[in-house]
Parts: structure tokens; C-alpha cells; sequence
């Protein structure tokens, strides 16, 4: 009798212990998947709010209007992954902003930021012709979805590709602040928006910081900037350089002139007198125009000029001088120089 009353009390501590432990089992299990379940809820949830972001953004860009330089109205219905830029400027931008790699066919002088003509001969890029000489059949080959332009040389073949149903976006700048413009225009246009303001600010703290250097000068260098020798030609009032001599604290010798660009003579240069003559590194033809520095102040009755008396003689990077693209800084900041080496 003592024994079957100790196996029954030992069978109800097991059949407890069992129930504990079944118990116990289920509020883990319980607890457990109720967390699953939780996390589960709550990444279907983000995903919904990343999703519903997204079709918001894209809601918006479908319904993205814009309109270029010269007062084209373009529509984008999404972004380019196919753009061909025709000047080297666009191309810089393009790269700049960080969408080169939908980049698929540039114009012959484009060679920053990287060699194109390599990337040509590699395969791994298509030349889409000259500055002023794009081949329209190549262009139309290469099924682009945006095309840039520069200036007004192509306003004819931009025409001429709207026609065919391209997208095409024309960029012509007259000063910084329209250079900053076209480059948040095409980051909208190639859905880099952030990369565009940041790009901006950047620019723009750099040439602020040459503007407060210049803050206290008053005596500016008088600037002769030669663009071409036979005939001898320089740049007036309205041209892109001239806007880069007066922001770097100088003076442009043929500021009345109102033509972009214009002939001129050695006498009217002599007379003029320039503190400082500017000569572009090249104009695309290899070895400059305008043979060596010897050769520029051995010209007929140049030796009187102050430039060639005080050896005020530089060569500039034409490409950066020229290119109303992101390095308009680089450019203000080494004209700057030239003209103000004791403030840098």
C-alpha cells in the first residue's frame, strides 16, 4: 500500500512537471512567434512607406516639366538612361553630376574628365562628331532619350532631332549664375537633383572665398585676352571670358566693345596697353596659335607694352577658360592668381 501511494505522488510531480513544462513551452513559443509576427508587420509596413515613396517620386518626375535656355518646353516622362552630350561643357556636367554612365555618345572635343578619345578607340564610347559637326545619323543610331547642347551652333540639328521625337535640352549660359542654373536644370532632367545643389553649393563657396580675397582691391590689372592671331581677335563685353576677368579682379582692355568676339589690331593692343596678356594653352589644333612667349613679345612695337616690359605673359588652360561648365571656379580661382598673386 506504501509503495502504490509513493508511485502515485511520484506520477503527479511528473504529470505537473510535464504540464510546466508544456506550459512554459507554449508561452515561449507564444512569445516567440508573436515577435516574428511583429517584425514581419513591421517590414511589410517600411516596405509599403519605401514603395509608396517611390511611386510618389516617380509621380512626380512623370509629370516633370522643363524648360532649356531657349525657351524649349520639355517633357520627361522618365529618366534618361541614354544621353549624348554634343559640347565638351555638357559633358562635364554630366560627369560632374555623377550620371556619366548613362553618358553613350560625346562630340570630338570632350576630353574631361577622362580621355574620350581612348574610351572611343576602346569601344567604350561613340563619337557623335564636332562641336558644330554632329553626325545626325549617328546620333539617331544611338536611340538617345536626352540630348544636351551648348550655345546656339546646333539650335538648326536640335530642330532637326525634335522633329525626329528626341528630347533634346539646350544649355546656354551668359553668366555664373546661369552656369549654376543649367547645372540644377540637368540634374532635374537626370534625377541627380541632390548632386546638383551639392555641386553648386561647392562652386559657389569656392568663389565667394576668391571674392572676399578681392573684397579690398583697388587697383585691377588691365587684361588683354587673345583668342586667335591672324587676324588677331579678342573677347568684348558680352563673351563668357570677359565675365571671368572682371569676377578675378581684373579689367578687360576691349570691356566697350559690344561683340562677343571680335577682330582687332597690334596697334589698337599697343595702345591699350594691357597689364597682363592671357594666352590660351590651345585651341584644338594641337600647338598654340600663337607660337611661344618669345615669339608674342618679339611682335612689332609690343616691347612697350607693360605686360611684355614687367613679364606679365601667361598661358591658360583654354578648356577651363572657355567651358561654361563646373570648373567655372578652377577658372576664377587661377585667373585670380594671375592677376593677384600677393592675396593667394
Amino acid at each position: 500500500m506504501g509503495a502504490t501511494k509513493v508511485n502515485s505522488r511520484y506520477l503527479t510531480y511528473v504529470a505537473v512537471a510535464i504540464t510546466v513544462v508544456a506550459i512554459v513551452s507554449a508561452v515561449f513559443a507564444y512569445t516567440y512567434y508573436n515577435a516574428q509576427i511583429v517584425d514581419l508587420q513591421q517590414k511589410i509596413e517600411t516596405l509599403e512607406n519605401t514603395v509608396a515613396a517611390q511611386e510618389n517620386e516617380l509621380s512626380k518626375y512623370r509629370n516633370l516639366t522643363l524648360v532649356d535656355d531657349h525657351g524649349f518646353v520639355l517633357k520627361l516622362s522618365s529618366y534618361p538612361q541614354r544621353i549624348i552630350s554634343t559640347a565638351p561643357s555638357c559633358t562635364e556636367i554630366l560627369f560632374a553630376l555623377g550620371v556619366g554612365d548613362k553618358v553613350v555618345g560625346v562630340d570630338d572635343y570632350s576630353n574631361y574628365p577622362y580621355n574620350f578619345s581612348e574610351w572611343i578607340k576602346a569601344g567604350n564610347m561613340t563619337s557623335i562628331g564636332g562641336f558644330s559637326t554632329p553626325n545626325t545619323e549617328v546620333i539617331v543610331s544611338l536611340k538617345p532619350d536626352l540630348i544636351l547642347t551648348a550655345g546656339t551652333l546646333n539650335d538648326e540639328n536640335a530642330k532637326t532631332w525634335r522633329s525626329m521625337g528626341c528630347n533634346v535640352l539646350a544649355l546656354d549660359p551668359h553668366d555664373i549664375n546661369g552656369v549654376l542654373q543649367d547645372i540644377m536644370l540637368v540634374g532635374r532632367a537626370t534625377g541627380s537633383e541632390a548632386q546638383a545643389a551639392s555641386l553648386v553649393n561647392s562652386i559657389n563657396a569656392r568663389i565667394n572665398a576668391v571674392f572676399e580675397k578681392l573684397a579690398g582691391v583697388t587697383e585691377k590689372p588691365k587684361v588683354y585676352y587673345e583668342i586667335w592671331y591672324d587676324p588677331l581677335m579678342s573677347v568684348g563685353a558680352s563673351a563668357w571670358e570677359n565675365q571671368l576677368i572682371e569676377k578675378a579682379g581684373g579689367v578687360n582692355i576691349f570691356a566697350n566693345q559690344s561683340e562677343q568676339y571680335f577682330i582687332t589690331s597690334s596697334e589698337v593692343i599697343v595702345s591699350l596697353n594691357p597689364d597682363v596678356i592671357l594666352l590660351p594653352s590651345s585651341h584644338g589644333l594641337g600647338a598654340p596659335f600663337w607660337g611661344s612667349i618669345d615669339q608674342v613679345k618679339a611682335r612689332a612695337g609690343w616691347s612697350s607694352i607693360s605686360a611684355v616690359k614687367n613679364g606679365r605673359l601667361y598661358v591658360v588652360d583654354s578648356d577651363i577658360i572657355t567651358r561654361a561648365g563646373p570648373r567655372i571656379a578652377d577658372a576664377i580661382e587661377m585667373l585670380a592668381k594671375i592677376f593677384h598673386p600677393e592675396l593667394f
